[in-house]
Order: C-alpha cells, then structure tokens, then sequence
C-alpha cells in the first residue's frame, strides 16, 4: 500500500494546525470517499460517452437489463430503483425512446400505467457498456490486491447501510 500522501493528508494537517482540537478521522475516509467518487464518476462518464449514452442513461438501460427478460419495467418502479423524480425519469425516457433503445407501451394489466422495454439495440448496447465500464472499475481497483478489495468492500458495506437513507 502506497504510503504517500494525497490531497486529503493535506487537509487534515491544515485543520490539525488551526483546530487541534477536531478529531479528523471521519474527515480523512470520507474525503477520500468522496474524491473518488468524483473520480470514478467522471471516469465512468467517460467510458458510457463512447456508447452515446450518459451515466444516468446507463443506469435506466442497466437496471431494464437486470430485470430480465423480457426486459421490461415500469416508469414507477424504475424511478423508485434509481431514486429518481418522475419528471426526472421522463427525460431519460424520452432520450433513450428516441435513440431507439426503449419502447414505452401500455401496461397490459393496468389501462393507466405504461412499460418500459429494452429494444434489440438497447440491449446490445447494455451489454457492451457494462462490460467497459467494468473495465475502468477493475483498473482502477487494481490499485489494491484482491485481498485489500475484498477487505474494503466488506469495509465500505456496513458504513453504507449507516448512512442510506
């Protein structure tokens, strides 16, 4: 493990030299939380972009794909899995309409509601970003042996459930 220090050292010095006083713990992982979130978020963004689609895009066409077949949702429960707005959710809809790889359709259980399916092309294109964007998150975790990825995944699980809302 690299012992050099990173921005977050930096910050925690700054405090301690004005504020001895502040116990910086919670400050020094969840800089780093967020630092790497920003990271991976713009990394992630990067690699979906090659496919056309963006990381809120990806996350409408993943979440159809893990339903499985036949692929299909509704607005509702779409919005309820990615935390997302209606309003929200009709935007990526309609982009992702438009680019061919959803249909909406009527529910056929509920004359109101509506579904939303994967095309032929949405999955194709599913399948092939998933793929690349395991690839920038499995470089970027080999930073870590499988040991250490393990460890924090088993680290990062608990503290996640804390503070979910």
């Amino acid at each position: 493990m690299s012992t050099s220090k990173d921005p977050v050292d930096a910050i925690i010095e700054q405090w301690a030299a004005v504020r001895p006083d502040l116990d910086t713990a919670a400050m020094e992982v969840f800089g780093r939380v967020f630092r790497l979130a920003r990271a991976m978020g713009d990394r992630m963004e990067k690699a979906y972009a090659r496919y056309g689609i963006s990381r809120g895009e990806f996350d409408v066409l993943a979440t159809l794909r893990r339903s499985d077949a036949p692929y299909t949702l509704s607005p509702r429960e779409l919005s309820a899995t990615l935390m997302l707005t209606t309003g929200g959710m009709t935007g990526r809809l309609d982009k992702l309409e438009r680019a061919g790889l959803l249909r909406r359709s009527p529910d056929p259980h509920d004359r109101r509601g509506l579904q939303v399916t994967l095309t032929d092309e949405g999955l194709r294109l599913i399948d092939e970003a998933v793929g690349a964007g395991l690839d920038v998150q499995t470089a970027a975790l080999s930073a870590l042996d499988n040991e250490q990825a393990a460890q924090l995944a088993g680290l990062l699980r608990p503290l996640l459930a804390a503070t979910a809302s």
